[in-house]
């Protein structure tokens, strides 16, 4: 419930402020990056997100069935 509190509160300043991230100076769309950067970015992320997601995966195999039913504590 504390989460659900925390996120409408977090919503409801995100309608109020909306568009400008600095009020009233700065909106959304002069904070962002240039088309370029963010191309490049995305480009990275595409890159290494799977990489991430197989070495985890990876990670998750060879620990398997390591901890007993009891857990960690």
């Amino acid at each position: 419930m504390a989460i659900g509190v925390f996120l409408f509160g977090m919503i409801g300043l995100g309608f109020t402020i909306w568009p400008n991230i600095v009020p009233p100076g700065l909106t959304v769309w002069d904070a962002a990056a240039p088309e370029r950067s963010q191309i490049f970015m995305l480009v990275g992320v595409v890159i290494t997100m799977p990489l991430i997601i197989i070495y985890t995966g990876w990670a998750y195999w060879v620990f398997r069935g390591k901890v007993a039913d009891t857990g960690y504590h």
